[in-house]
């Protein structure tokens, strides 16, 4: 049977190891917003079109097949990015198309003996299923092709009267000459394109450099009736269609993989700059591309892990912690390794979160209003240090990474007060201000979909504060090489049934026989 003394008659404080001074909370100074600019190549400030409100439009998949965890890094990032806008006060509309139509999706279809709206609206349920685990929060909007058919041909027709586009025997392409500032999003220039690029079979363009708006659709196809005949839409004038539509001719943010800079939003800004008249977007959010070995993971090349079969290994949270875990625009070499390491930092931040929340709530008997013990005062420097490291790097372009650094560094810093504490100090305050700051960090990244206290309770089963308590009194009679009552109170803890646990970043309690 375990017998716990209540602490407060257990343990006495040394008079040397607590200095009470005043407590005061300063969270320092923060630095603004600043996004990297795809045309000037350099971070500048971010400066809404409107004030107060933000558009953000984000190039959502091609429904042929199943999504992968390439594409769930797109839209994870974005997320992230978007939850960094609404924390800094920005009312955010969020939109996410579907391609739903496309040649690979009527390709599939015949394979499979099925409509193209069978396919498409298989693939979509399983997008929103998976988004759903990976804690990304839904769009305002999520518009298909298929449903804004008469945009994009109101579209077409405009830049036809333009002179930027012209039919062609059912067809209508694009004129990229037209537009004098083409190749500014990716940094290619007009002549060094055209090398290479030449017109294919059936094609009836006036320049290899031309793209399709409008392609004519045979009768066993789907196709909608336009003022070209039959067809069906070009795969880049939907998005500037479906975007300027819903968010307005110009906007701040438009999201999308690496992959897609050159030729898909190249060509969105020109069609759009040319059917608008305006800028098209302030802002690219490209996020870099996740590579097996030496490759891109990619569908066309069958080099790719459905995000299914991941799930079955990984949970949700690791595969989001794993995508955040660097710069949002840097390449991820991607494997089962790197997801069990992924996987053991995740257990680190949310055993260190757990012990937090033990100390914060413990029946310990805190520091009076108004002080602060040394050890206090030490949590609460690095804390406010942390803070202000945290939000520098996501105001420096959403870096991600970096600011799960300073969150690992929170926590070995309570690892650290716990240590010197001991059993006896509980800082209140400086506990309540490190925990709300991990609290709202915790949900700027989306790591748990119930935040903090979701992450901390997934630390289970749950270790009884008094079990805690022996734990922080053990480690301080460690500390004073008093090695007699720390293995007695290592005797009472196992007695309990659980087993203390020392580390390089502090001890840890778990449940005998209990594993991560």
């Amino acid at each position: 049977m375990c017998a716990v003394t209540p602490c407060g008659a257990a343990f006495e404080i040394a008079p040397d190891r607590i200095r009470l001074t005043p407590f005061r909370k300063s969270r320092g100074d923060i630095m603004a917003l600043h996004v990297y600019d795809h045309v000037t190549r350099s971070r500048r400030k971010f400066e809404p079109i409107h004030p107060g409100k933000v558009g953000m439009y984000v190039c959502g998949m091609t429904v042929q097949d199943k999504p992968h965890v390439g594409h769930m890094f797109a839209f994870v990032a974005c997320d992230m990015v978007r939850r960094y806008l609404m924390h800094l006060g920005y009312d955010v509309t969020y939109i996410q198309n579907f391609t739903d139509i496309d040649d690979k999706i009527i390709v599939k279809a015949r394979e499979e003996g099925v409509s193209a709206e069978e396919v498409a609206r298989r693939n979509m349920d399983l997008y929103h299923e998976y988004a759903a685990a990976l804690n990304i929060l839904p769009a305002d909007q999520y518009p298909l092709v298929t449903g804004h058919i008469p945009e994009i041909i109101a579209f077409i027709e405009t830049l036809v009267a333009k002179g930027n586009a012209y039919a062609a025997a059912g067809d209508v392409y694009f004129r990229v000459r037209s537009y004098d500032e083409y190749g500014f999003l990716s940094g290619r220039h007009v002549d060094d394109m055209r090398s290479g690029t030449r017109i294919e079979v059936g094609e009836k363009k006036d320049d290899p450099l031309d793209f399709a708006l409008w392609k004519s659709s045979p009768d066993d196809e789907p196709g909608w009736e336009s003022p070209w005949g039959r067809g069906r839409p070009g795969w880049h004038i939907e998005c500037s269609a479906m975007s300027t539509n819903i968010l307005g001719n110009h906007f701040d943010f438009h999201g999308g993989g690496r992959d897609l800079l050159f030729p898909h939003h190249e060509n969105e800004c020109a069609q759009s700059s040319c059917g608008t008249g305006e800028k098209y977007v302030n802002f690219w959010l490209h996020n870099g591309l996740l590579f097996l070995g030496d490759k891109k993971m990619s569908k066309s090349d069958g080099n790719f892990f459905a995000m299914g079969d991941v799930l079955e290994k990984f949970s949700a949270e690791i595969i989001r912690f794993f995508l955040l875990n660097a710069h949002f625009r840097s390449q991820i070499d991607y494997g089962d390794e790197r997801l069990r390491e992924a996987e053991a930092a995740y257990g680190r931040l949310r055993r260190g979160m757990a012990r937090l929340a033990a100390l914060r709530t413990d029946q310990v008997d805190p520091v009076p209003e108004g002080l602060i013990s040394e050890a206090g005062e030490t949590l609460g420097k690095a804390v406010r240090e942390l803070e202000r490291r945290f939000f520098a790097a996501m105001d420096d372009d959403f870096n991600s990474g970096g600011a799960l650094g300073s969150l690992f560094t929170v926590v070995k810093e309570v690892n650290q007060y716990a240590t010197a504490a001991g059993a006896k100090i509980r800082d209140r305050a400086v506990l309540e201000e490190t925990w709300t700051f991990l609290a709202t960090a915790v949900d700027i990244l989306g790591l748990h979909p119930k935040g903090i206290e979701g992450l901390v309770a997934a630390d289970t089963p749950a270790v009884p504060d008094e079990v805690i308590a022996m734990a922080a009194a053990r480690d301080i009679a460690r500390a004073e090489k008093n090695w007699a009552e720390a293995d007695r109170l290592r005797d009472e803890i196992k007695e309990c049934g659980f087993l203390v646990e020392d580390g390089s970043d502090g001890f840890r309690v778990r449940p005998l026989g209990g594993t991560d």
